[in-house]
């Protein structure tokens, strides 16, 4: 069977938000839709804890009931699991077709504001993580791939143009560069006098990444954009009206540990659709 979509429950307006795009997620994979709540606590022994462990489980039954209607014919189970909730999620990506987490907005001010869990999830899960907001966007619009031609993004394009086929949805492919800036080497009139040629090029490379998936996915309508500008505030203002934002999600490891790269940064943050984060070398 294939490998069930995993979500992250608490019983908070995101995590319920992300179990119903679960759901439906699952159904468009035709695969198991697993609810997932982590709970912490050491010992359930404690005056009271008896009680709310209960409270949780029933909720969480409840939720796994009210989503068996969207999630298809696949199975749903639900599973309180007694440990951190960063560690649950990523012990259960390791076996998960996709992650799901809600992400808590910021009012009136758009985009996510971005929890620890979902940051340590996002910078240790080795599948496909998707963030969705508590009251997510409802678009008709298309999925929206950023492109890196620095990387190898084949697991991405991958994702995003199944995630537009499953959707009967067109695929909007976009890749934003900038040239070289000045430098006391290089005058500026000299790099505007190359702007043409850089882009020819960016443009050939654009298409020898993106033709092959042309061809492998012929049902999908493509849209290929080559934006010039700030690869992340083009990327966010490419996203209005986008239903399904995916993006790589190259991790970087420091001495001060693994974090996430500018442009996933910026996705997470400042997108409003639901973000998909996909893993690549």
């Amino acid at each position: 069977m294939t490998a069930p979509v995993v979500a992250g429950f608490d019983g908070s307006p995101e995590s319920l938000a992300a179990t119903e795009w679960a759901a439906r997620e699952a159904r468009r994979r035709a695969c198991p839709l697993d609810l997932l709540e982590a709970w912490p606590w050491p010992h359930r022994d404690v005056v009271g804890s008896e009680e709310t462990y209960r409270h949780a489980l029933d909720r969480l039954e409840h939720r796994a009931e009210e989503l068996r209607p969207l999630a298809g014919d696949g199975p749903v189970t639900s599973a309180i699991v007694p440990t951190d909730p960063a560690e649950a999620l990523e012990a259960a990506g390791n076996s998960a077709s996709l992650l799901v987490l809600g992400s808590r907005g910021l009012g009136p001010v758009r985009g996510f504001l971005v929890g620890s869990v979902s940051q340590e999830v996002l910078r240790r899960a080795s599948c496909p993580v998707v963030l969705v907001r508590a009251e997510p966007v409802e678009s008709d619009g298309p999925v929206l791939v950023g492109l890196d031609l620095t990387h190898a993004m084949d697991d991405v394009l991958a994702f995003a143009f199944d995630a537009a086929a499953r959707r009967g949805a067109p695929l909007r492919v976009v890749h934003i560069w900038a040239p070289p800036v000045a430098t006391e080497y290089m005058a500026l009139q000299a790099v505007g006098g190359l702007k043409g040629e850089l882009s020819a090029v960016e443009r050939t490379r654009f298409a020898e990444q993106l033709d092959p998936w042309r061809e492998r996915h012929p049902e999908v309508s493509v849209t290929a954009d080559l934006i010039q500008g700030s690869r992340s505030v083009a990327l966010v203002d490419a996203a209005a009206g986008a239903r399904l934002l995916v993006v790589g999600r190259r991790i970087r490891r420091t001495l001060l540990g693994a974090h996430l790269g500018p442009v996933a940064h910026a996705a997470i943050h400042h997108v409003v659709c639901p973000v998909a984060l996909v893993p690549h070398d």
